[in-house]
């Protein structure tokens, strides 16, 4: 492992060589991560930016969507001078004036099966900054085949939840299907563009989706494989559930019947 860091790197991240649970190797482990956003908007766009602050050596971004108006009022990597613009140029943008030491793997392209079987392999985590249950499911089956570490969040209107899937390292740890098993019906659950989302509630959850990306690159704290966190804005109350590995889940369990992506579009 390389630890030895510039005059430059050593200013920029001494208040984490500081840490007695990060100091010189933490922050080399971190330099030399590989780490997928998958959704450069609410989630990605905070997790992007803690991500590349603290140093995380290479981010790829993948979102195939173009800035909007609308979308300003919660991802916050973007300006209203770059409306118009490919979300992921928009997003590198703000993270090179952040930090031009990180680079940046930029891919403007919809998060689909061959997609999934190109880039996921590339990478050491990935993160599900997405909106939609189809991409999810790909996500959650893909990082699972593939056998990466999946840091998942969502939200809706004032709340939001979090985890992390790292069912292919074996018991006990449970995969996103132990939790969700089949995508929902179309139409039962709304998304943000109908029912709505505060803003700051998407920021919350993409800094809690970084900090979990940063313990599990420094193998530090107690991550959050196995446990749900579920927040509620209004009330201010954060709760945390367990989630068990279900014998019976079609991904993982004894008898799985999932075993590539062939289930999944494109």
């Amino acid at each position: 492992m390389d630890l030895d860091f510039t005059e430059d790197e050593l200013q920029r991240y001494s208040r984490h060589i500081l840490l007695r649970e990060v100091g010189a190797i933490g922050q080399a482990k971190l330099r030399a991560a590989r780490v997928l956003i998958v959704g450069a908007g609410g989630l990605g766009s905070p997790l992007a930016l803690y991500l590349a602050a603290a140093g995380v050596g290479t981010l790829g971004l993948v979102d195939h969507d173009v800035l909007e108006l609308s979308n300003l009022q919660r991802q916050v990597a973007h300006a209203t001078a770059r409306v118009g613009q490919r979300k992921v140029d928009s997003a590198a943008e703000a993270l090179r004036g952040l930090n031009p030491e990180v680079k940046l793997e930029l891919h403007p392209r919809r998060m689909d099966a061959a997609a999934a079987r190109e880039l996921i392999p590339q990478y050491d985590v990935i993160c599900d900054g997405t909106d939609n249950f189809p991409t999810r499911f790909l996500l959650g089956d893909a990082c699972h085949l593939l056998g990466k570490p999946l840091v998942s969040a969502a939200v809706l209107r004032f709340e939001g939840q979090l985890s992390v899937f790292r069912a292919h390292e074996g018991a006990p740890h449970p995969c996103h299907r132990c939790l969700n098993p089949e995508p929902p019906p179309p139409g039962l659950v709304p998304s943000c563009s109908e029912a709505g989302v505060l803003g700051a509630v998407v920021g919350v959850m993409g800094t809690l989706q970084a900090t979990e990306v940063l313990k599990l690159v420094m193998g530090i704290g107690e991550g959050m494989s196995g446990r749900l966190l579920l927040w509620d804005a209004l009330d201010a109350r954060f709760r945390t559930v367990r989630l068990r590995r279900d014998p019976a889940c079609a991904l993982c369990g004894e008898h799985a019947t999932i075993h590539d992506l062939s289930a999944h579009p494109g």
